[in-house]
């Protein structure tokens, strides 16, 4: 496993000890939760995961993630750093796949600002068509803390909305809200039908509206 990243000092992949690595394959296969196996094999998963942890961060990154269909497994990990798809200028928001237009890009990153003023949450967008993406270059391009949401919009392996969530943000959101999202707007019937920029749109409301919500029992339990 080369080029580790740790994208948060304190949010952790799935085992406390395995950092973020970027994969230069895509998932060789999956578990059905209706199989057997998955049955046999999720308990484990499940205790493998820190209690202040989170990461959705799929899209080519983890070695072990969870998602809606099963557990996906990939297999010749290696890292990718190309800092030279990074934008010149900081952005907010970073579409290397070219799903967004310049105008839904202007919204995005206006929606982004004043939900950073507003509540101090930092959310990064990156559209990507793994394996043409920054990959750890984000890392620093961004100054990725505990405050931070990085968002990675790519549907190489089917679901197109993956997340990788900070130390204090994932304390205020419910761990349920973003599978909750990522099933809602980001399975590939709803991205093939309405495209992947309005998979992306609707994500990153949903998200600002999450994040507006005072906190509490009940916060986010609506994905919107």
């Amino acid at each position: 496993m080369a080029f580790p990243l740790q994208l948060h000092s304190s949010s952790l992949p799935i085992r406390h000890e395995t950092p973020l690595c970027f994969f230069s394959n895509p998932i060789k296969a999956s578990l059905s939760e209706n199989t057997p196996q998955f049955r046999k094999l999720l308990p484990r998963l499940v205790s493998s995961v820190p209690a202040k942890s989170l990461n959705f961060f799929l899209s080519g990154t983890l070695a072990l993630a969870f998602s809606f269909t099963g557990v996906g497994f990939a297999e010749g990990l290696v890292g990718v750093n190309k800092p030279e798809l990074l934008p010149k200028q900081f952005t907010t928001v970073i579409d290397v796949a070219g799903f967004l237009s310049d105008g839904q890009e202007r919204r995005i990153a206006q929606e982004i600002d004043s939900l950073e003023k507003d509540t101090g949450y930092k959310l990064r967008l990156l559209a990507q068509n793994y394996p043409d993406t920054p990959g750890l270059a984000i890392k620093d391009f961004w100054k990725v803390d505990d405050n931070t949401i990085v968002f990675v919009a790519d549907p190489t392996f089917g679901n197109i909305l993956n997340f990788n969530v900070g130390a204090s943000v994932d304390l205020d959101i419910p761990r349920s809200f973003w599978s909750r999202l990522a099933g809602k707007y980001g399975n590939i019937f709803y991205w093939k039908e309405k495209g992947e920029d309005a998979s992306v749109e609707a994500a990153v409301m949903a998200i600002s509206t999450c994040l507006r919500e005072p906190v509490g029992a009940n916060n986010c339990s609506e994905v919107k």
